[in-house]
């Protein structure tokens, strides 16, 4: 199956790509060079931090120009909507304590919770995968096992 990401997560990422790699790596580059200039490499610490940094960012680059080049970007304001849950869905529930929370389903690596956005590979967004309005659903969390009724699904693009 092939991983789905937003097209703002997939913006995010290459944007970091970029600044990595137009703006972090050629400073890290001239700050090697500059450290090499003075001599002796071996107790450069400048040096040595330069080059360690900049294999770093090299790293950072080859993970996320890999990620970027495995996904299947979904624009969620052309997301057309469906009567179940599935990636990029805005989904309110109700816990058994009857707090209500609504939260946006995307890749876990653009999960950010405090954003309402949970990751489709999280036990919560796996239960809610497939399911419809009036649903409930069973999750095991480390708390124990809570159900959440699904109150409304929507799709499209904005904030949960």
């Amino acid at each position: 199956m092939p991983r789905l990401m937003t097209l703002e997560g997939y913006t995010a990422i290459n944007e970091e790509i970029d600044d990595l790699w137009h703006v972090q790596r050629p400073a890290m580059v001239q700050s090697v060079a500059d450290a090499a200039a003075l001599g002796d490499r071996s107790e450069n610490a400048e040096y040595i931090y330069g080059k360690k940094r900049l294999r770093e960012i090299d790293s950072r680059i080859r993970y996320l120009t890999r990620k970027v080049d495995q996904v299947t970007v979904i624009n969620l304001e052309h997301q057309k909507p469906v009567d179940h849950i599935q990636f990029g869905a805005v989904v309110t529930v109700e816990d058994e304590d009857g707090e209500e929370k609504t939260w946006r389903l995307v890749d876990k690596d653009e999960s950010d919770p405090k954003r309402g956005r949970i990751s489709v590979q999280s036990p919560v967004g796996q239960a809610l995968m497939g399911k419809q309005e009036g649903d409930v659903v069973s999750v095991k969390l480390p708390r124990g096992t809570v159900e959440y009724e699904i109150l409304a699904l929507r799709y499209g693009a904005g904030d949960p």
